[in-house]
């Protein structure tokens, strides 16, 4: 019997243009739509990474850059929350290493 490899990429269908939820996603792709305290797809990803999954594959539509800035590391962001002295904890769900967020 052979051995199997452990799943370690999850693959996030999330293009679209959110029609079903007008007019919220006109400025806003569905996706990062706030769900309590987090965007939607936090959820997901979080859970993934529980499971284990290293890299997250995002199958997007044209325009969707705020979904990669979501998870991109935010240099002016942190640099003035570690001035004001802030924990940066809070910010460490939306980080992934280089190569472990992709886009297609």
């Amino acid at each position: 019997m052979s051995e199997r490899k452990p799943i370690r990429k999850a693959v996030f269908p999330v293009a679209g243009l959110g029609t079903r939820f007008l007019p919220a996603t006109k400025a806003v792709p569905k996706e990062l739509l706030p769900i309590v305290d987090r965007p939607l797809i936090q959820y997901a990803v979080d859970e993934a990474r529980e499971a284990g999954i290293e890299q997250m594959i995002f199958v997007t539509g044209r325009g969707k850059t705020a979904l990669v800035e979501n998870f991109d590391i935010a240099y002016e962001l942190e640099a003035t929350m570690a001035a004001r002295g802030k924990d940066l904890s809070v910010l460490e769900p939306t980080r992934f290493t280089p190569g472990n967020l992709i886009t297609v």
